[in-house]
């Protein structure tokens, strides 16, 4: 399931149409959960929340790591999510907040293709995600080693985003990379705000960017705000 994006229509559920494929499904899911109830008993998953969120977690967790697959990520993903959402958290889920600085990112160092299609070489946007000294990018993982390329394809991967082959003109040349317009539907779903990002320059060689904490650089969390220039106001007479 995906948020759903502003103004985007959803078929309403209807209790006779979708009802008997839903009883069927509910049938299914008792029979195996039944057959596995003394391993979920337990069951002592890790949990990405504390306190009374973990307690309520804690058996959805526990059954998506019985099922394996996607399943425990995409739990523990909800977890963070509705849980922040609930309490009103200023700091989002990891997964969030990647989406967040990747626009904020391609807003200062997005490049275009050959063939003038915004986007990203994949070593540019690790640099500049693991150069931000508030992000967590540096030190991310269970090694502490810093976010992967490995692991942001993972990441991003479950928003449907995923890297491919782009030539990009010099000085990176055919390389892996994102599109940005593979992060529209992301961003409208999960962190709405700005408007369309501003097509980037042709292709310059890229430098990674200053810390946050560097005046002009601003990189709010969830919502991030465009850059606006002032223009000076027309004196007395002035056409």
């Amino acid at each position: 399931m995906r948020r759903r994006a502003p103004g985007e229509q959803v078929a309403p559920y209807r209790h006779r149409r979708d009802g008997p494929a839903l009883r069927t499904l509910a049938r299914t899911l008792t029979t195996w959960l039944r057959a596995n109830l003394p391993t979920l008993e337990a069951a002592e998953p890790p949990m990405p929340v504390e306190d009374r969120a973990a307690d309520t977690w804690e058996p959805l967790v526990a059954v998506a790591d019985l099922a394996g697959g996607p399943w425990p990520d995409r739990a523990r993903r909800a977890c963070e999510t509705l849980t922040a959402l609930r309490d009103g958290a200023a700091v989002p889920s990891d997964r969030i907040r990647l989406l967040a600085d990747c626009r904020a990112i391609f807003r200062t160092a997005g490049v275009l293709d050959t063939q003038n299609r915004p986007g990203i070489p994949s070593s540019i946007l690790l640099d500049h995600l693991r150069a931000d000294a508030e992000a967590p990018w540096a030190e991310y993982g269970k090694s502490g080693t810093g976010l992967t390329a490995m692991k942001l394809g993972q990441l991003l991967a479950e928003y449907e985003i995923r890297s491919t082959n782009i030539r990009f003109g010099p000085p990176h040349g055919q390389v892996k990379g994102y599109y940005q317009a593979d992060f529209t539907d992301a961003w409208q779903r999960y962190c709405p705000g700005p408007e369309a990002l501003p097509p980037p320059e042709a292709s310059q060689p890229s430098q990674p960017s200053p810390p946050s904490s560097t005046p002009g650089r601003v990189i709010p969390l969830g919502r991030l705000k465009p850059s606006h220039t002032t223009t000076a106001q027309p004196t007395a007479g002035t056409a």
